[in-house]
């Protein structure tokens, strides 16, 4: 077999997509002890990918060899594969790149006057000679796939390509913080990451508003380090966009691991949401398997028992330790004073204020509003001849809701654990869940409001300022004219930073930042998975964050409301997302069960 067939095969496992051929160049340039590193991408990838360092560069033989199908100075023999510390090893990324792309290459070592430039066009070198160059290595992939038609057919718009570019570059990003990393897409500066610490590196990819959502973890032990941050409980979402674990400055997915972190926030957030994490764990390679995937995403560990128990202990450990404090960091000046008072100081008696004419059974009220009970009305609760409680029963019939349908419940509705509410209707009893019933009303209204271009808008009393990280900041831009027709009015500021002057009723301000960035996080994984439609994609995303979330109670007249809300929808019976809004206990199931 020729070998750039061997190449291309070896690039289908290697090189799959831009993001790949991005890893697979920042990671050398990490390994080349780069402490600035530039990424450089046009159309998301398609036409250009760019990587410059300042590492340590290479000596022509090295830079021709470089090339070749397993070649690698990282290696030197078997038991090196059990202490690794490199990011590359396995020699095919730049043999598997070249075959599939047009490359060039300028590389020069420190001590050496001139470089060395080579220009590869699918394995096959068409030139090398000596070049003047910056010390270090710049290496530019042009035409991806060009002479695979068929895998540059497979690839996605640029939206979703230059989302998995964006997702590379921060997990090879985050770890690396005392590394420099800009990454410029199109001619615009997307990021741009000084050299600093851990925290101020997440603060640098995800926003500055990252650092009051997030709780402090480490430990030290011998099997394993621990370090990094853990998010807030009531930041959790409903994605698991922001979870991020390394092993030895590695990005890993690991179900276990990711389950000992989630485990810690037990009766902390609610179901199917989320925390955000991102630790750094030390381990010793010899104690962990990182070759049993071309992508070195996953890895075995000999003590997993010990390092789940232990991570799982110092996510709660954090999470006791910082939950009662409003910042990540004690401030000196909220001490408590205890310096002695005077010796003749005399603390002042305490008084109580109270109203002497109130009088709780009686008709007028001299003050604190409300509605004045009689005696017979409080009494009515205390019955001395029973020693049953008196509670309220659920009303068989009473008068309809609404007159949108036929088969609309009938009767006045009660909310169980603010979560379901419960009513009934000529066939049974019905159980709605108020959280997707909301979701499926909203939706509908938006994507009414998108059809017909007359979305209902409310002016913002002051503009709200909201900051994004650069990957969401990119996005909005895009959708701008989506939000706008849902009633958003948003104008970009620059730097990242936009100014909200007006959105859809019922959106809180204070709320508006978590709103905006769950509704992007929603809408790339609903774009990245089942949902192609953009319309609906941006309505469902919008409608999650506007909807009622469980454990909000309502009033009668509000479930009521909500309920004929419902029945006027189209699709009453599914969420948008297609789980099931409620169900109905018929009388002869009822029936059965009440013989059981």
């Amino acid at each position: 077999m020729p070998d750039s067939v061997a190449n291309q095969i070896a690039a289908g496992e290697v090189v799959d997509r831009p993001a790949s051929a991005v890893k697979e160049l920042l990671e050398n340039a990490l390994d080349a002890g780069a402490t600035e590193i530039q990424l450089i991408v046009k159309d998301a990838g398609r036409t250009l990918i760019q990587v410059i360092d300042n590492g340590c560069g290479m000596s022509d033989s090295d830079a021709r060899l470089c090339f070749e199908r397993h070649a690698t100075s990282k290696i030197h023999k078997a038991d090196d594969l059990f202490a690794i510390h490199t990011m590359g090893f396995r020699g095919e990324a730049l043999a598997s790149i070249a075959a599939v792309a047009q490359v060039e290459m300028k590389t020069r070592q420190c001590d050496s006057e001139l470089g060395t430039a080579i220009v590869i066009e699918g394995s096959d070198v068409k030139s090398q000679s000596p070049c003047a160059c910056t010390k270090g290595t710049s290496i530019a992939v042009k035409n991806l796939f060009f002479n695979i038609p068929a895998r540059r057919n497979f690839l996605k718009k640029d939206s979703i390509e230059l989302n998995h570019i964006e997702e590379i570059f921060k997990r090879i990003a985050l770890p690396n913080y005392g590394v420099a990393f800009s990454f410029h897409h199109n001619g615009r500066l997307l990021y741009d990451l000084k050299a600093g610490n851990f925290a101020q590196r997440i603060a640098g990819v995800f926003g500055s508003t990252s650092k009051e959502r997030l709780y402090h973890i480490e430990e030290q032990t011998e099997p394993v380090k621990i370090f990094g941050y853990v998010g807030k409980a009531e930041y959790a979402k409903r994605t698991r966009g922001e979870q991020y674990l390394f092993v030895n400055g590695r990005f890993i997915k690991h179900l276990g691991l990711s389950a000992a972190i989630e485990k810690a926030y037990s009766e902390l957030i609610p179901e199917r949401t989320y925390p955000a994490y991102f630790v750094l764990l030390e381990v010793d390679p010899q104690r962990l398997d990182v070759n049993i995937h071309p992508t070195k995403t996953e890895v075995r560990f000999i003590d997993e028992n010990i390092i789940f128990a232990i991570l799982r202990a110092a996510t709660k450990k954090g999470l006791g330790q910082f939950s009662l404090a409003n910042e990540l960091e004690f401030n000196p000046s909220t001490e408590i004073d205890f310096t002695p008072a005077a010796k003749d100081y005399v603390p002042p008696e305490p008084t109580v204020r109270y109203n002497p004419n109130y009088n709780p059974f009686s008709t007028e009220r001299s003050g604190g509003g409300g509605t004045a009970r009689s005696r017979d009305e409080y009494e009515h609760f205390f019955d001395s001849d029973s020693k049953e409680p008196v509670v309220e029963r659920l009303p068989l019939e009473a008068e309809p809701v609404s007159e949108v349908s036929s088969t609309a419940p009938s009767a006045t509705p009660i909310n169980y654990l603010n979560r379901y509410i419960i009513t009934t209707m000529k066939s049974g009893v019905v159980v709605i869940d108020q959280q997707r019933a909301h979701e499926r009303i909203l939706y509908e209204r938006l994507m009414a409001a998108r059809a017909s271009g007359r979305a209902t808008a409310q002016q913002l009393l002051f503009p709200v300022n909201c900051r994004f990280n650069a990957s969401d900041s990119e996005l909005l831009s895009e959708l701008l004219p989506d939000f706008e027709q849902l009633g958003f009015l948003i104008a970009p500021l620059g730097q990242n930073t936009y100014v909200v002057t007006a959105t859809p009723a019922d959106v809180k301000e204070s709320e508006l930042q978590s709103l905006l960035e769950q509704t992007l996080s929603d809408y790339k994984g609903n774009m990245m998975q089942k949902f192609s439609d953009r319309d609906a994609s941006i309505c469902l995303s919008v409608a999650r964050q506007m909807a009622l979330p469980s454990g909000v109670p309502l009033k009668p007249e509000e479930m009521q409301q909500l309920i004929a809300d419902l029945f006027s929808c189209q699709a009453p019976n599914v969420s948008p997302s297609g789980k099931r809004t409620m169900f109905i206990l018929g009388e002869q199931e009822l029936a059965e069960k009440m013989r059981g």
